[in-house]
């Protein structure tokens, strides 16, 4: 029975592996461009957290700034209640243009994270492998520089959500919301420390 069970992890643990080779990463990824301010269009994921928030979640904003030493500093501004919360998280590069890793120092998640595709003047959509001791889970983000983006991006992302075997109902469209969406918002502003907002890039 162990050596079964040992077996039918090792599988599973293979099948996640080959489930990330096949997510790829912008052609050509020119970093400095994807700089900048970003509002978040579609969310899809297959955790736990998503299910449980799902029906509270908002656009918001995110403003993405390169370190000294090539990393990525991504801000988060949401409407949380009757105030706007900001978010901190630091990727840092990988040898993979376009691919970055992060560790929430709050859950000690680890995650894989790719810039898909993007045109850095419009959208930038990006996948997420997330690893924890509860378990793995895929996130996909949209993201616009407007608060609006063509069905035709919209579809992309419903569509690329399906191919990574996010269901319909793991997928959400955004609601547009003007609170907090220009980083400052109504009534007050709680920064937060380092964390693993899963609103940010």
């Amino acid at each position: 029975m162990h050596t079964a069970l040992l077996g039918l992890l090792g599988l599973a643990l293979l099948a996640a592996l080959r489930a990330q080779d096949t997510i790829p990463v912008q052609t050509d990824f020119q970093q400095d461009k994807l700089t900048g301010k970003w509002f978040s269009i579609g969310l899809a994921s297959n955790s736990n957290w998503f299910k449980e928030k799902k029906h509270l979640m908002k656009m918001c904003t995110t403003v993405i700034s390169e370190t000294a030493d090539g990393n990525l500093e991504v801000t988060s501004t949401y409407p949380k209640g009757d105030q706007c919360e900001k978010r901190n998280s630091l990727y840092t590069r990988t040898e993979q243009p376009g691919r970055f890793s992060y560790t929430s120092p709050r859950w000690g998640s680890k995650h894989d994270i790719r810039v898909v595709e993007t045109n850095y003047e419009e959208y930038a959509l990006v996948a997420t492998q997330i690893s924890k001791s509860t378990g793995p889970s895929t996130m996909v983000l949209l993201y616009s520089r407007t608060k609006e983006l063509s069905p035709e991006r919209l579809e992309r992302f419903t569509q690329f959500s399906r191919e990574q075997g996010l269901a319909d109902e793991e997928i959400l469209i955004l609601p547009r919301t003007g609170e907090c969406s220009q980083g400052g918002g109504w009534g007050q502003t709680h920064q937060l420390p380092l964390a693993g907002a899963p609103r940010a890039l």
